[in-house]
C-alpha cells in the first residue's frame, strides 16, 4: 500500500447497477463513548485509534462501511465536552461541523454514565443545531437490564431520537441490528469510494494517529494531551518496505524527557508497539524512525490545528 497524494481525489469507477445506496453517518457523544470503537466495528477493521483515555479522537476521520448495496462514510468525531483551549474549540467545532454536514446522525452514549451532564451536552447542542438523531445506547454489556430499560426510557423522554439502538462495540451486540438499519437510511446513489477502500485520509495522517494511540496507551496523566505526532518522511524501499520519520511534539523540555524516557527507552517501546501497529495495518514491512521535539504552545496555534484537519472555532458557525 503506497502513500497516495494528499490533493488528488480518488479514481473512483462508477458503480454499476441500480438500488446502491451512499451516504455519511456522522457519530457524536461525549469523549470515550465508544465512537472509534464502533466505527472499527462497522468497517470491520482498525481505522480508528481507540485508547481508555478522553478525547482521543481530535479531528473527524471516516472509516467507510460496506454493507450490501450499500456504501456508507462513518465520520469519527471528536468528543463533545466543555471546552479550555483553541484546540478543545476546534474538537468540538468540528465534532459538530462533521454532524452538520452528514446525511444521518447518530449519537452515541455511554449505557453506564446515563443521562449525566455530558450527555445533557449534546443533547442541547442537537437542539441548538435543529437536527435529527438516532440514539445508540454503548457498552449494554456492563449494564443491568432493568437499569438499561430506565436509561432507554430517560433519553427518549429528553429528546425525540428517531430510533433507538443497545450495543456492544466491542463485542459487536447489536451491530448486525445497527449495520442494517444505517445501510438504508443512507440516501439512494452511486459508490463515492472503490470498494476496497477503508478509510478516507492520507497514509501519513492515518501513520502519525498510529503512533499517537501508542503514546496514549504508554504515557499517563496529561502528557498525551500535550503532544501530537506528525508524519515528515515517507520513503519507498527497493524491497517493497517503507520507512516512515515522524516527530513526536511537546509543549515542553521536561515532557520530552519522559517522552525520551531514560537512555531511549520509553520512545524505542513506544516505536516497536507502532511499528506493530502500522504493519499490520498496510501489511508491508515498516522502518519507523521516531524524533521528539518541543514545540510551545502547539495547541494554541491555529497552523498547526489546520494541518491536523481542524477549523478554527467561527469558520462553520457552529458553536
Amino acid at each position: 500500500m503506497s502513500e497516495p497524494d494528499d490533493d488528488v481525489s480518488p479514481n473512483v469507477p462508477e458503480k454499476e447497477g441500480e438500488g446502491t445506496r451512499c451516504g455519511f453517518v456522522a457519530l457524536i457523544g461525549a469523549p470515550n463513548a465508544g465512537k472509534s470503537t464502533l466505527i472499527n466495528a462497522l468497517v470491520g477493521t482498525k481505522v480508528a485509534i481507540v485508547t481508555p483515555k478522553v478525547q482521543t479522537t481530535r479531528a473527524p476521520l471516516r472509516g467507510i462501511a460496506l454493507i450490501g448495496k450499500s456504501q456508507i462514510i462513518l465520520v469519527d468525531t471528536p468528543g463533545i465536552f466543555t471546552t479550555r483551549r483553541l484546540l478543545d474549540e476546534a474538537m468540538v467545532e468540528a465534532a459538530w461541523g462533521g454532524a452538520a454536514d452528514a446525511d444521518v446522525v447518530v449519537f452515541i452514549a455511554d449505557a453506564r454514565l446515563g443521562l449525566d451532564d455530558e450527555a445533557m451536552l449534546v443533547i442541547e447542542g442537537l437542539e441548538k443545531t435543529g437536527l435529527t438523531a438516532h440514539l445508540v445506547l454503548n457498552k449494554i454489556d456492563l449494564v443491568k437490564r432493568e437499569d438499561l430499560l430506565a436509561t432507554t426510557r430517560a433519553f427518549n423522554e429528553r429528546f425525540a431520537f428517531g430510533h433507538t439502538f443497545m450495543i456492544s462495540a466491542l463485542n459487536s451486540d447489536g451491530i448486525e441490528k445497527l449495520k442494517t438499519f444505517l445501510a438504508e437510511a443512507v440516501p439512494e446513489g452511486p459508490w463515492l469510494y472503490p470498494e476496497d477502500q477503508v478509510a478516507d485520509a492520507p497514509l501519513r495522517q492515518l501513520a502519525a494517529e498510529l503512533t499517537r494511540e501508542q503514546i496514549y496507551l504508554k504515557l499517563h496523566q496529561e502528557l498525551p494531551y500535550a503532544s501530537t505526532v506528525e508524519t515528515e518522511a515517507w520513503t519507498e524501499q527497493s524491497d517493497g518496505s517503507v520507512r516512515i520519520d515522524q516527530v513526536v511534539y511537546v509543549e515542553r523540555d521536561g515532557q520530552k524527557k519522559i517522552v525520551l524516557g531514560k537512555g531511549g527507552q520509553t520512545i524505542k517501546h513506544i516505536g516497536q508497539a507502532a511499528r506493530r501497529e502500522l504493519e499490520a495495518f498496510l501489511d508491508r514491512r515498516v522502518h519507523l524512525f521516531l524524533f521528539v521535539k518541543v514545540r510551545e504552545k502547539w495547541a494554541q496555534d491555529p497552523e498547526r490545528l489546520r494541518m491536523m484537519g481542524l477549523d478554527m472555532p467561527g469558520r462553520t458557525g457552529k458553536s
